[in-house]
């Protein structure tokens, strides 16, 4: 059946209204700025189509940062240790406070930038005034971008196609009448170029620069390269001019010393896959990148509604119209949907030795300091980055972040030593490609923050329970869990008989100093035992005994995870009945605060959740309606963070009330998330959060597999196919009168199968009464009716 639709999709009309107006994206008009382009990648290589007359392509290689590695970390810190921790435990969080920026922040304070590439121009000699029956077209299924307009009679049609089999980046420029297109092709770069170059006997263009930083910098070559039939090409400076041609494709592909030992080594891989690329032709070359593209994103389909000819309009027309009647668009919020999991593919593909994972952007970037130096921020938003990498059936694309925690692992073992003279590992909270370990910047409401590792290895811990991959979780995950697990065994100390951290914090979130503690009143971030650390051990050593019992493992390693696991502060309920954010019941500072922190235990952790704990879980509500009641959501990624928290509360009209707001206020023309909205900074991971939220509204398995968990009344017919549960299931479900219509259920490893439906409902599998959790085969479907 999915193959029959994706067959279906590869014959639609070009006619704007019969497009799928949840797969497409499309406009009238070129982009005018980066907040616009069209964004598509191969996991590796990035680019951006504007589409105007004289095109410029942001390419983006995701090895291409600021400088190379450098040791921050502070070596005072050992010897303050202790005291600052005394200074808490005492109730001296003021003079705590003051003592750790000296102490504790790395110097510099901030790790390296992600930085741009190169520019590609393509310079028609069109006069835009001129043209009509324009559009601009962003296909999400295939990863592709389309140009398209008339002028003078002819038709010229732009292709921009992304390949993860060849590695680069290919065009295809062409005109309905031969002989009439004429470009002019170059690459350009506007700092650290360190050689350029054009011949118009190969009909390349080579550009090859560095991030800076003296003999360790990074450095690059990328070159594109030209083929057209029955065409002149001459060399103009540090371009290329083809005249007279009917059609034209281009490749390009950028190489780094990030991952080749030699620029002849990077600049041989460089060649190499030009020259197939060349030597392919650009048919077969864009069959096997949409073949291979589509495999991915046609793993799921998501029915939310139709739009009529609501959906027909431009994207930015519909975004426009969604503020006012967001019911006539349900589309719309598919698109969001798709749009999330294309950006993912997009951004984040295994690319062989040393991938790396989306940033804070993504893979796209167009500025050399970029917001927040485009890092990875682990305190939240890297890790959103892939929500919906599992229960969206991309399991492939989580494969950089495994990359990336290796390197961090590496580097943090180093500073977990000089930092706190323990063994093991730790991240704070920020990381660059280098895996730097250390405190970033100088904030005591953000910086010293010990837990970002073991936040990363949750994402290990439950690829394993999705694909139940015991191999992996032997050779992968438990390496990770047992280093970072050692650290954590030598950080923690006691108090009022409990094991906690500290000095910590609860990112990037402020209290008063209580009466009695120092300075009253004053605005402080860093304490001892907040909430969130608790919660994030709690599921590293929950992650630990599992992982334990599925290896067959019985000696300390098991012990050590229960009692260290018995011996933790638990989520604690404050007098507002409320989730405690900190060791105690300090007045806010910021009621409204953008960050769930206290809430990780609920979300993306699941020792919270209403069929875990209700009574946490009440608590849990009570906190963040009185956040969102307070302001907070006010960030993009805030707001879908909001959403699976709702989700996870099973409450679907908040999930999606929530995902209509975010439409509303957050996304860009192009659909990219922002910060506070259209014209502020972009930042992806509010996508990926949407996307995931979504996801989760119509499938959980944190416990049974939990089918229309969080349906809102607002969507009460629809359908979703492929979604993913732990333990190795795919699930197919419609839904009528905001009831169960039918699912069905893939068991792909053979493992017990426990179901729930909505509230609880009778349910019949293949017929029968369901009673308990049921043995299952693999490779055998399941199918499941309201009883």
């Amino acid at each position: 059946m999915r193959l029959t639709l994706l067959l279906a999709y590869l014959f639609l009309q070009s006619v704007h209204g019969d497009w799928d107006a949840s797969r497409f994206a499309w406009y009238s008009k070129p982009g005018d700025g980066f907040a616009s382009g069209l964004p598509i990648g191969n996991g590796r290589l990035g680019a951006l189509v504007y589409g105007g007359a004289v095109e410029k392509v942001t390419l983006n290689e995701n090895s291409v940062w600021s400088g190379p590695f450098m040791d921050r970390v502070n070596k005072n810190s050992l010897g303050a240790l202790s005291g600052i921790r005394t200074k808490f435990q005492n109730g001296d969080i003021s003079g705590a406070n003051s003592q750790i920026g000296g102490s504790m922040y790395g110097s510099p304070q901030s790790p390296r930038a992600y930085n741009p590439t190169v520019d590609m121009s393509l310079d028609f000699g069109h006069d835009s005034s001129k043209w009509s029956n324009y559009s601009r077209t962003l296909d999400t299924l295939m990863g592709t971008a389309t140009v398209s307009y008339t002028l003078g009679g002819v038709t010229y049609t732009r292709q921009y196609v992304p390949s993860k089999p060849a590695g680069v980046v290919g065009i295809r420029l062409s005109a309905s009448q031969a002989g009439s297109l004429n470009v002019k092709i170059g690459l350009s770069r506007s700092k650290q170029v360190t050689g350029q170059s054009a011949n118009a006997g190969s009909a390349s263009v080579t550009l090859k620069g560095n991030s800076g930083g003296g003999g360790d910098a990074i450095t690059f070559t990328s070159e594109l390269r030209v083929v057209a039939k029955d065409r002149t090409v001459a060399a103009s400076g540090n371009s290329i001019q083809v005249s007279k041609a009917s059609t034209i494709d281009i490749f390009f592909d950028a190489e780094t010393s990030y991952r080749y030992s030699s620029s002849s080594a990077w600049e041989a891989e460089l060649k190499k896959k030009l020259d197939s690329a060349v030597a392919m032709g650009f048919p077969s070359f864009k069959s096997d990148a949409t073949a291979d593209y589509s495999s991915l994103m046609g793993r799921v389909s998501l029915d939310l509604g139709s739009s009529g000819s609501t959906g027909s309009q431009t994207t930015d027309a519909r975004l426009s119209a969604f503020k006012r009647s967001p019911n006539a668009d349900p589309q719309l919020a598919t698109l969001m949907f798709n749009f999330g999991r294309h950006s993912l593919v997009a951004s984040s593909r295994d690319t062989g030795a040393k991938s790396l994972p989306a940033n804070l952007q993504g893979i796209w970037n167009d500025n050399f300091s970029p917001p927040w130096q485009s890092k990875y921020t682990i305190n939240i938003n890297t890790e959103m980055n892939y929500w919906p990498a599992l229960s969206t059936n991309l399991a492939e694309t989580h494969k950089p972040l495994f990359d990336l925690i290796e390197v961090v692992r590496q580097r943090g073992a180093a500073v977990a030593k000089t930092m706190y003279g323990c063994p093991g590992f730790v991240a704070h909270h920020n990381t660059d490609l280098w895996g730097d370990s250390v405190p970033v910047d100088g904030g005591t409401s953000y910086s010293v923050w010990p837990m970002g590792g073991a936040w990363l290895t949750f994402h290990l811990m439950e690829q394993y329970r999705y694909t139940q991959d015991k191999q992996f979780l032997q050779e992968k995950v438990w390496p990770v869990l047992q280093a970072n697990a050692d650290f954590y065994y030598c950080y923690m100390f006691n108090f009022n008989g409990n094991m906690v951290t500290g000095p910590s914090l609860s990112p990037e979130n402020t209290f008063k100093v209580p009466s009695g503690m120092s300075t009253s009143g004053r605005t402080e971030g860093a304490d001892i035992a907040p909430a969130m650390d608790g919660e994030i051990l709690f599921a590293l050593f929950t992650n630990i005994i599992d992982a334990c019992k599925i290896l067959g493992i019985t000696d300390s390693n098991l012990t050590k995870a229960q009692d260290y696991l018995s011996k933790l502060r638990l989520p604690q309920i404050g007098s507002n009945g409320r989730i405690l954010e900190w060791r105690g019941d300090y007045p806010e500072a910021e009621p409204g605060h953008r960050h769930m922190s206290p809430l990780w235990g609920l979300y993306p952790g699941s020792q919270m959740t209403p069929l875990v704990n209700q009574k946490l879980a009440t608590a849990s509500k009570a906190l963040v309606d009185h956040r969102m009641q307070s302001g907070s959501g006010s960030t993009g990624w805030s707001r879908t963070w909001v959403m699976n928290i709702y989700a996870r509360l099973l409450d679907g009209d908040n999930v999606w009330s929530n995902a209509q707001a975010f439409i509303q206020k957050f996304p860009s023309t192009n659909l990219w998330n922002t910060d506070n909205g259209p014209g502020t900074s972009m930042q992806i991971d509010g996508n990926f959060g949407y996307t995931a939220a979504i996801a989760e509204m119509l499938l959980q398995s944190h416990g049974p597999v939990h089918i229309l968990p969080a349906l809102p009344k607002a969507v009460a017919k629809g359908s979703v196919t492929g979604l993913a549960a732990r333990g190795n299931f795919v699930v197919d479900i419609s839904w009528e009168g905001g009831a169960l219509k039918q699912a069905v259920v893939m068991s792909n490893s053979g493992v017990n199968l426990d179901l729930r439906v909505q509230n609880s409902v009778s349910i019949l599998v293949d017929g029968k009464a369901y009673s308990g959790p049921i043995s299952t085969t693999a490779g055998t479907k399941y199918v499941i009716t309201r009883g």
